[in-house]
């Protein structure tokens, strides 16, 4: 048999993610304050970018931009081009969802509360492509996680109240052992730290080796006798230490500072007669154009050396994509708000006892778009609400099966408890297998005693035996 090098010609599809494919991507996912930090920059780096006076557009349809063309415009081209293309084309056609007529709320309004543990891992649980019967397991899981993310309940357990085998429910739970933060669902501050070093590839290493059988002589500070035993020398124990106390033995807790934080939403659902209204807020983005210039000196090719032609349509071009970039952010974050109102249209009107369960394929699927793209628009975006200022992945919520065959978000399960101690006999509490009893006979909502505890711990609500007056 003959070794050798040699060259075959072939073809073959493949996706390439130009420059400007991936600006208008990493635009979807940024917040507010970062769009607005990029244009700042943009303008600074870019000569052919300006800011241009507002104006509102009496034009009141709305098209799409072409996104699939990624080519830079040719010499013959660009006359064609400046007719046709209007450079602030993006700010004024989404102006008619801007305010103009309505009146929107106060900043004393913009308030809203950091994600809770349960709906972050819950939205990477419904966006991780894992088959039903997994997202049920994953479900009993992160329901069973206590306020610095440990797991509370056995894998027996999970198994019993999820119907299936104790090796699925081990499988599942290694993924969202994975999630962020890393390390939660952990059963053990030993697995915890182990997790978390294997997810920063350090496994295998003196790190991982005294994580596994000294950590009893790390908290006594035994550094020589770890030394001794694992045959390295002292100075090795002590890096490998400092390694290990800068990983976080409560991972879950982050998510649950009750600090209130101010937001300035993204957009807003106002209430006009009997229909909901999605008005985006443009009130602090720049309005942005091609400099008409610019855009003159490259009608007259004959002022321009060859590479200043060259610089100019370069600068031209990617001033172009940026403007049609923040347009497509605009109007992804206006469809899939849109798209959400549908759904939750009863949220809106009766509050979160009426959230409806929704999944990213759901909403992907309303507006014709990839499941990716609703993740990436609605993460750090917020929309103000008849109900209050909400995250856009809050209503991206898990279902529970209620006795009739209904589906209940589980955002309504925890308002439902928080309704019954509500109304409970202060001098006679309601014990959580109470409420289960309750919840199963007046909602038809069956759920674990344990789930119950996890829910009410984060809405804030202590046991009975302390509620008891």
């Amino acid at each position: 048999m003959e070794i050798g090098l040699r060259q075959d010609l072939g073809l073959r599809q493949q996706l390439v993610l130009t420059p400007e494919l991936r600006q208008a991507i990493k635009l979807l996912q940024l917040s507010r304050v970062e769009l607005l930090d990029l244009i700042k920059e943009e303008i600074k780096a870019n000569p052919v970018l300006e800011e241009k006076e507002p104006y509102i557009s009496e034009d009141s349809s709305v098209s799409e931009l072409d996104l699939a063309d990624t080519e830079s415009i040719s010499d013959a081209a660009w006359d064609a081009y400046f007719e046709e293309y209007q450079d602030d084309y993006w700010y004024d056609k989404s102006r008619i969802i801007n305010p103009g007529k309505v009146e929107l709320p106060s900043f004393e309004s913009t308030t809203a509360s950091k994600t809770d543990l349960f709906s972050h891992l819950m939205w990477q649980l419904n966006i991780s492509g894992l088959d039903e019967e997994k997202k049920k397991i994953g479900t009993y899981i992160i329901g069973n996680l206590n306020k610095d993310g440990y797991l509370e309940a056995s894998v027996q357990e999970i198994a019993k109240l999820s119907n299936t085998t104790p090796e699925k429910v081990e499988a599942t739970l290694k993924i969202i052992q994975n999630f962020d933060p890393v390390g939660v669902a952990a059963r053990s501050l030993q697995e915890c730290l182990l997790i978390q070093v294997r997810a920063y590839n350090l496994g295998g290493t003196l790190v991982e080796k005294i994580i596994m059988d000294h950590l009893e002589d790390i908290e006594n500070k035994k550094y020589e006798k770890i030394a001794q035993k694992l045959s390295v020398t002292t100075d090795d124990v002590i890096s490998a230490v400092m390694v290990i106390r800068s990983l976080d033995p409560r991972p879950g807790s982050e998510y649950f500072d009750e600090r209130t934080i101010y937001i300035v939403p993204d957009v807003y659902v106002i209430k006009i007669g009997d229909e909901y209204e999605v008005v985006l807020n443009q009130e602090d983005i720049p309005m942005l154009r091609i400099n008409p210039y610019y855009k003159e000196l490259l009608r007259k090719k004959e002022l321009l050396s060859k590479e200043d032609m060259v610089y100019l349509k370069k600068k031209v071009n990617s001033a172009r994509w940026f403007l049609k970039s923040i347009y497509q952010r605009q109007t992804t974050i206006y469809k899939v708000t849109k798209s959400i109102v549908k759904f939750q249209r009863d949220f809106l009107e009766y509050g979160i006892s009426h959230l409806k369960p929704l999944v990213l394929k759901d909403v992907a699927r309303d507006i014709g778009m990839s499941e990716s793209t609703v993740s990436r628009i609605t993460t750090n975006k917020y929309v103000h609400t008849p109900q209050g200022i909400f995250e856009l992945k809050f209503f991206f919520t898990s279902s529970i099966n209620s006795s009739n065959g209904d589906m209940v978000s589980s955002e309504s399960v925890k308002e439902y408890i928080r309704k019954i101690i509500r109304e409970e006999d202060k001098r006679r509490p309601y014990s959580d297998e109470e409420i289960k009893r309750i919840l199963e006979k007046k909602y038809s909502i069956k759920i674990a005693r344990r789930t119950i505890a996890k829910y009410r711990e984060e809405l804030g609500i202590l046991s009975s035996k302390k509620r008891r007056m």
